[in-house]
């Protein structure tokens, strides 16, 4: 009898639920408050985040720009120059291409000619070939590595970026044609996120491919310090400075949506996808934030502390009931209620050690109602 009820007693069954049932209710409530967290091993690592990477268009921003300045050198004129651009732009799904042809579109401008060769040119921009003229359109850096003067236009560049416009530069064979400008505008709840998560004693940084005055813009409506933005990087190079921090004992999230977020979204050690960025970011990211918020994401941190806390209380629990009930089942015979009935005793008590960690997984789902309220 005494060991019938030891077997029966010892049944692991307590032990091998506490893990998988907490992460399985957590990973449900993360779910309806639109986090998609992939597998488990992902809701370990988002605890242990200390330092979060931020893109800026997309991610802190709407990521739906529109033009609010053009600036031509002649024999260009506004109209001309934001018909090219569009024209080269209109194979681009980039939010920044698209505000260039919805612009265009807007004025009346017709878009009929399509290049014959197009290349884009990840975190630079884009090289085209329209009617047999080479066409260049992205930032300062991309112009300068071909050769294209950019002193007529410094001064409105600095003034532009200063005011937190995105600029895009267009050459055409060789010679400056002029500047695009674009602004976005934050996503609501960004500078809110920032600063719950900065509250928790996290280093947030800005990492962004544009002009560090317009990072800079951004940075500052947000709440991220000055020293913590990185502006003209590659995407190769967020990836770098992901690596440096990993390299400084920290655990790093990177948070963006675009195709020149893949590499460091892939380095990083919880690579955090908007939900409304482009298929790789998504396929390349451990959680995915379906509405794009980034108070989801001060949410998920919340999240996985509740429930890597529930897996220890689970798991700690699951070994205190073997420690006091299997050697009460060795020494059932001198137990006078227990004599005869041990057995039966031992599968109550081994179910309801299951039920009891199914139940405190279950209580996870109130951080579901609390985060709704």
């Amino acid at each position: 009898i005494a060991a019938v009820a030891v077997l029966v007693v010892a049944c692991p069954c307590a032990l091998g639920l506490a893990t998988p049932t907490a992460i399985m209710v957590g990973t449900g409530v993360g779910a309806e408050q639109g986090i998609l967290i992939k597998g488990g091993e992902s809701l370990e690592r988002i605890q242990a985040v200390q330092a979060i990477l931020f893109d800026k268009t997309g991610t802190l921003t709407r990521g739906k720009p529109r033009v609010t300045a053009l600036v031509a050198l002649k024999p260009w004129d506004e109209a001309g120059l934001l018909q090219v651009a569009a024209e080269v732009e209109q194979g681009s799904e980039h939010p920044l291409a698209r505000a260039v042809v919805d612009a265009a579109r807007q004025r009346g401008l017709a878009l009929a000619r399509r290049p014959e060769r197009l290349t884009a040119l990840p975190g630079r921009g884009l090289e085209a070939l329209l009617e047999g003229q080479r066409v260049l359109i992205g930032g300062p850096r991309l112009l300068e590595e071909h050769g294209v003067e950019l002193e007529a236009v410094r001064s409105d560049l600095e003034r532009l970026e200063q005011q937190g416009n995105t600029v895009m530069l267009v050459a055409v064979a060789g010679r400056l044609a002029g500047v695009v400008a674009l602004a976005d505008t934050l996503k609501p709840g960004s500078a809110e996120a920032v600063h719950q998560l900065l509250a928790q004693g996290l280093q947030l940084w800005l990492v962004s491919g544009d002009h560090p005055r317009t990072a800079q813009a951004i940075a500052a409506q947000v709440g991220i310090p000055s020293e913590h933005v990185l502006a003209g990087l590659l995407p190769e190079e967020k990836a770098e400075q992901v690596r440096r921090l990993q390299q400084q004992g920290l655990k790093v999230a990177f948070a963006g949506d675009g195709i020149n977020d893949a590499p460091a979204l892939a380095q990083a050690d919880v690579g955090i996808a908007m939900g409304n960025g482009s298929d790789i970011a998504l396929e390349t990211a451990d959680v995915v934030l379906v509405k794009g918020n980034l108070r989801s994401l001060a949410t998920a941190l919340a999240l996985s502390r509740a429930t890597l806390r529930t897996i220890k209380q689970n798991l700690f629990w699951a070994f205190a009931y073997n420690v006091v009930l299997i050697p009460t089942a060795i020494l059932s015979p001198l137990i006078p209620f227990l004599k005869e009935q041990a057995p039966i005793f031992a599968a109550a008590a081994m179910a309801l050690s299951s039920v009891s960690v199914l139940g405190n997984a279950l209580r996870l789902r109130r951080f579901g109602k609390r985060s709704a309220l």
